[in-house]
C-alpha cells in the first residue's frame, strides 16, 4: 500500500477542540464542517482550515474530497462529534429536535462510506449507549460499509484533562487495513491512560490527575461580571447580591449548596433529592473539575463556582479546563462562548486518540 499523508476532516467541528487535539499529534485537519456561524467563526479564527458552513445533510463526500484535493480511500482519518443533546443525562425529556440531532450520527456514517478513510473516530456522551437503537444502527451501517469498530467509555481525566469528563469514544478501521493489522497480530484498541486517580493509583506508571488549581490559579482575579483588559476571554458572568451571599456560605461550608440556610435556598431546592445536586456548587482546587456543559459559565447551572473568588469561572478558565491553549480565542457573547467551550471535545482527549492512530499508522507502514 502506498503511504498516505496524515490528513483528517472534522465533522460537527464546533469551535475546534477535536481538530486542535489531532493537530497536536501532527495530523493535518484540512477541512471542517460546522453549521453554527459563531462556532465556525471561532474555528476559522484559530485554525487555518477550510470550513464548510452548512447542514451536514447537504454535504457530500465528493464535495469534501474536491475541496481538500484527496481521492476516495486516501484520507487518513475522518473524525466527528455528532450533536449529543438528545443523549445527555441533563435532558429530562426528548424533543423532536433531539431526535433529529440523534439521526445526524447516520450522516456521519454516510460520509464515511462516501469518503472511505483508513481510520474513523467518533466522540459522544456515554448516554448514547442508552439509546441502543441509534448506536446499533450507526455501528451496523459502519460494518456494512466495510469498517471494524470498537467503542469504549474514556475518562478525560485519565489523559491529562483536569476534568472528570466521561465520553463514549468509537475507533474504527477500514477492513483492508484491519486485515493488515491481523497479519501483524495488532488488535484495534484505544489510547493508554497517561494519568490516574490519586486516591486509587491502580497504575503507578501514570501521573496523577491534573487539578483545577494547576490550570486556573494563574489567571488574575476578577469580580463577578468583570472582563480582563488584556487576557482574551477572561470574562465572567455577573451575580446578584443574593447569589454572592450564597457562594460565600457555600464556600465556607465545603462547596455544596446543602449548607445554605432555608431563607437562601431556592424553593425548588428546599425539598430533599430535588434538582441537580451540583447546581450552586463550587469547584475544588485540588481535584479535577466536574464535567463542563454548555452552561459552564453560569453559577446556577452546575458546580461552576470559582474555588476562591465569589463568581463563576471565566470563559478563559473554562477553556483551560478543556485544555485549550491561552491563545485560542472564542468568538461570540458569554452565552455563546459557554456553549462552544462546554460542547467541545477536550483537546488533550482528542490528542490521545490522534496519537493512537498515528502510532498505529506508523506500525502498519501506511503513513
Amino acid at each position: 500500500m502506498k503511504k498516505k499523508e496524515k490528513v483528517a476532516i472534522d465533522l460537527f467541528a464546533g469551535a475546534g477542540g477535536l481538530s486542535c487535539g489531532l493537530e497536536k499529534e501532527g495530523i493535518e485537519v484540512r477541512l471542517a464542517v460546522e453549521i453554527w456561524d459563531t462556532a465556525a467563526d471561532t474555528y476559522e479564527k484559530n485554525l487555518n482550515n477550510c470550513v464548510i458552513k452548512k447542514d451536514i445533510r447537504k454535504v457530500t463526500g465528493k464535495e469534501i474530497l474536491n475541496k481538500i484535493g484527496i481521492k476516495k480511500r486516501q484520507l487518513f482519518l475522518l473524525a466527528g462529534c455528532p450533536p449529543c443533546q438528545g443523549f445527555s443525562t441533563h435532558k429530562r425529556k426528548k424533543t423532536s429536535k433531539d431526535t433529529e440531532r440523534n439521526v445526524l450520527g447516520l450522516e456521519y456514517a454516510r460520509l464515511i462510506n462516501e469518503i472511505k478513510p483508513l481510520f474513523i473516530l467518533m466522540e459522544n456522551v456515554p448516554g448514547m449507549q442508552r439509546d441502543k437503537k441509534i448506536l446499533s444502527k450507526i455501528i451496523s451501517k459502519l460494518n456494512s460499509y466495510g469498517y471494524i469498530v470498537k467503542k469504549k467509555i474514556l475518562n478525560a481525566a485519565d489523559f491529562g484533562v483536569p476534568q472528570t469528563r466521561k465520553r463514549l469514544v468509537l475507533h474504527g478501521v477500514r477492513e483492508d487495513i484491519y486485515r493488515k493489522m491481523e497479519k501483524y497480530n495488532i488488535d484495534l484498541d484505544f489510547p493508554r491512560p497517561t494519568h490516574s486517580n490519586p486516591k486509587k493509583r491502580d497504575n503507578e506508571n501514570t501521573n496523577t490527575w491534573k487539578t483545577v488549581r494547576q490550570v486556573i490559579q494563574k489567571y488574575p482575579q476578577l469580580n463577578a461580571g468583570e472582563r480582563h483588559e488584556i487576557i482574551p476571554n477572561h470574562v465572567c458572568a455577573n451575580l446578584s447580591e443574593i447569589n454572592i451571599k450564597r457562594i460565600k456560605i457555600i464556600r465556607q461550608g465545603g462547596g455544596s449548596r446543602d449548607v445554605l440556610p432555608e431563607e437562601l435556598r431556592l424553593k425548588c431546592h428546599q425539598k430533599e433529592n430535588v434538582g441537580y445536586k451540583d447546581t450552586y456548587g463550587i469547584m475544588k482546587w485540588d481535584e479535577p473539575a466536574p464535567t463542563l456543559t454548555g452552561g459552564c459559565l453560569s453559577y446556577s447551572k452546575g458546580r461552576y463556582g470559582h474555588p476562591q473568588q465569589n463568581r463563576a469561572i471565566s470563559a478563559r478558565e473554562a477553556a483551560a479546563i478543556q485544555t485549550f491553549s491561552d491563545n485560542f480565542i472564542f468568538k461570540g457573547n458569554l452565552h455563546e462562548m459557554a456553549i462552544q467551550i462546554g460542547n467541545a471535545v477536550p483537546v488533550d482527549l482528542a490528542a490521545a486518540s490522534g496519537r493512537y492512530f498515528v502510532e498505529l499508522g506508523e506500525k502498519l507502514g501506511v503513513i
